[in-house]
């Protein structure tokens, strides 16, 4: 962690102990986990529910693996992309009617770009249809134990009516379980973890240069996942999980009213969450999860311009008095 986060979460901290910041002012709901156990360590209105935003996206991604570990699909199969994709909107790597582009570039964009027009490709490709997608969504949810979650998009945008009742909604518990799943029998981390890549790397007049909307990745320590989210009505969401000495916590704030406030928030939670965790001789520990391999970080230039959908390019410093 840098020592400008460590000043700025003392600073954030202190605010929250002397009543200038109340909870809800902080965020909707939020909760820690114990990677291993699943045991909750904290949780403040977890079982609230709430539009998550592009952390739908995640389960996204676990549809995907699926197809993937069922030999259905492999990373190389082509996605090809139609014209509904190419006009869904918001995040995107501005894909064009007529390309295709293999399943594993495609996920590199949705998790690291948020990519909304490679979420909704994907789910043509894999289920035939958006609707078909979304089934297998809340069927997997159902399997999963996510009680308070309802799947309407493979994406996260709102929904025409911009009607929250309407769109996809979970709480931080749900998410906080899905996370652990896919921590535990996917490869998210490849993924997830990347900061910088390129897309279309090969067409230097179309090429995209991806930067991931999670900054916690490499301003704390051990942070290389998961999903973060924004959309009016959703607030700043985050899922999130870090490693240190060969143990794991997942961590999930939802409805942020500012990204910096979550992400300070966040970072707050993370050094909580690993300084509740149980020591390793517990009877209430397990063996940590195996380790990750380390993922690849292709540098590229930082993007542009900031897509309208999920986080903005956030700085930490000492916020200024």
């Amino acid at each position: 962690m840098t020592f400008a986060l460590r000043i700025a979460i003392g600073i954030f901290t202190a605010c929250l102990a002397v009543g200038g910041l109340r909870a809800e002012d902080v965020y909707k709901g939020a909760i820690i986990t114990d990677a291993a156990t699943g045991k909750v360590l904290f949780e403040d209105n977890a079982d609230i529910v709430s539009p998550p935003a592009s952390i739908t996206k995640l389960m996204t991604f676990l549809i995907v693996h699926d197809r993937l570990a069922s030999g259905a699909i492999t990373l190389q199969t082509p996605v090809p992309v139609g014209a509904a994709s190419s006009k869904i909107g918001g995040t995107q790597v501005w894909l064009k009617q007529g390309e295709s582009f293999p399943v594993e570039e495609m996920l590199y964009a949705l998790m690291i770009q948020s990519a909304n027009d490679c979420a909704h490709a994907l789910a043509l490709a894999v289920a035939g249809s958006v609707d078909a997608f979304v089934d297998l969504m809340n069927q997997r949810a159902a399997s999963l134990g996510m009680t308070h979650t309802t799947f309407r998009s493979p994406h996260g945008l709102p929904p025409a009516n911009r009607k929250i009742a309407d769109g996809d909604l979970t709480s931080p518990r749900d998410l906080a379980t899905l996370s652990r799943y896919l921590l535990q029998n996917t490869d998210i981390l490849k993924y997830s973890s990347v900061t910088e890549r390129s897309f279309r790397a090969g067409s230097p007049d179309a090429r995209i240069d991806m930067r991931n909307h999670n900054h916690l990745l490499e301003n704390v320590e051990g942070v290389d996942g998961l999903k973060t989210g924004y959309t009016r009505g959703a607030g700043f969401c985050l899922a999130a999980t870090a490693r240190r000495d060969g143990r794991r916590i997942i961590a999930v704030i939802m409805g942020s009213p500012a990204a910096k406030t979550r992400d300070l928030k966040m970072a707050e939670l993370i050094q909580r969450g690993f300084a509740l965790l149980p020591p390793t001789d517990s009877p209430l520990s397990v063996a940590p999860l195996p380790a990750e391999q380390p993922a690849v970080r292709p540098q590229a230039p930082a993007p542009e311009s900031v897509p309208a959908d999920d986080t903005p390019v956030i700085k930490f410093s000492i916020p200024k008095r």
